[in-house]
């Protein structure tokens, strides 16, 4: 479902305006695509560095969809743009970089203190601070994770490609959905100005999701109510007849703020953690290459996985057990199958653009008796397949 009631006439255009096919883009276009095709119809943001061209192909390709491109103040101004929008039944997504998702933060927070769904991709650069604006990095590995204050989930993906970008894009629009909750694609500045070849799909191929809307009027007056036990309350949309109170103070089922009572806190929560917790199957994906017989396992995240996979091809024909474990959603991270595969091991290195953060999370599922090491690299620069090789060999 594109826009509720709408989807014929959204099908239509799509099809009149974007024939499938084989095209030469950047990665930062196709992630624009795939929102597209996903029925995102709202962007709001601001322009920063390395992630322009997304904002670039939303303001000049969304007014054809009927949809609307919002050029805000701030990032500050942006998100919260979001946030209204998607309460009167849009998907949106915005676009930003390091400092501007740092101004994102609070925001972010009350998205999932609200149960917002919107979709916010991170095109990582190299930080901290203004950094090397114009280069890639994969530093804020934990900053999706952590960056907003309080207990509260997260979910995170991270395409490898400009064709992954597409696809995962999509999947974060019907996580988003589905769970009723943001979500944040892990993207970075290398793969999003790469130009390589993307295949545009049919549009009829594509499987697309919609948020549960109330079935009637007492679930209307619910919104954070859990009336079908798994944690995702129907979502009242504005302009719809219906008295909704969003806040993000702690709020009853009802909406309604109570900020004194310790149980009504307790309660909410708990039950926005157990929304994602009890959904894994929703969300959790990740990609593996030679596990069965690996004794070096190499695991690796976004552009940092390629370079990875050409090394541990190359570290197999020179007779090194060696395989790849890719997680595709970063956050909640896949620890039950690192825990099983870090089992068959005697090594893991992690190779990533930073000093070392994703293997923060590896060294959680791994017993002391298995090597672990840090392949890592800083300064806008990836890490090349010579690089990782050197470091498999060395722990052959």
């Amino acid at each position: 479902m594109i826009i509720r009631g709408d989807e014929p006439e959204q099908i239509r255009l799509i099809k009149k305006l974007y024939k499938p096919g084989n095209y030469f883009m950047q990665g930062n276009e196709a992630l624009s695509y795939g929102a597209l095709f996903a029925g995102c119809r709202f962007y709001a943001g601001y322009p920063i560095t390395p992630s322009s061209e997304i904002a670039e192909t939303m303001a000049r390709e969304l007014p054809k969809l009927g949809g609307y491109y919002l050029q805000m103040e701030d990032e500050i101004g942006s998100i919260a743009a979001m946030v209204g929008a998607s309460w009167t039944g849009f998907k949106v997504m915005t676009a930003t970089a390091g400092p501007g998702f740092s101004l994102m933060q609070e925001n972010l927070g009350y998205a999932v203190m609200t149960e917002t769904p919107l979709v916010l991709v991170d095109v990582q650069r190299s930080g901290p601070s203004t950094g090397q604006a114009t280069k890639g990095a994969q530093g804020d590995f934990f900053q999706a994770r952590w960056g907003t204050h309080g207990d509260h989930p997260i979910v995170a993906l991270s395409p490898t490609s400009g064709q992954d970008a597409f696809w995962e894009v999509i999947r974060a629009f019907n996580i988003a959905e589905r769970l009723r909750t943001p979500v944040v694609v892990l993207f970075d500045g290398v793969l999003a100005h790469t130009r390589e070849l993307v295949k545009i799909p049919d549009v009829e191929e594509v499987e697309i999701t919609y948020r549960k809307l109330p079935a009637n009027e007492e679930e209307a007056k619910l919104p954070f109510g859990d009336p079908h036990g798994d944690g995702v309350p129907p979502m009242p949309l504005f302009g719809h007849g219906y008295f909704t109170h969003v806040t993000g103070s702690t709020h009853k089922e009802n909406g309604l703020r109570d900020v004194y009572t310790p149980e009504v806190h307790d309660k909410l929560v708990r039950r926005i953690h157990r929304k994602i917790e009890q959904n894994r199957h929703v969300y959790e994906k990740y990609e593996e290459h030679f596990t069965d017989d690996a004794e070096i396992l190499v695991v690796s995240w976004g552009v940092t996985a390629r370079p990875a996979l050409g090394a541990v091809l190359k570290a197999r024909e020179e007779g090194i057990k060696a395989g790849l474990f890719v997680p595709k959603t970063v956050h909640p991270f896949p620890g039950e199958r690192m825990r099983e595969l870090g089992k068959k091991v005697r090594a893991v290195l992690v190779a990533e653009m930073n000093l070392g953060q994703m293997i923060i999370e590896v060294e959680r599922y791994l017993n002391d008796d298995v090597l672990l090491k840090g392949v890592n690299k800083i300064g806008g620069v990836p890490l090349t397949v010579e690089e990782i090789l050197r470091e498999i060999r060395g722990v052959a």
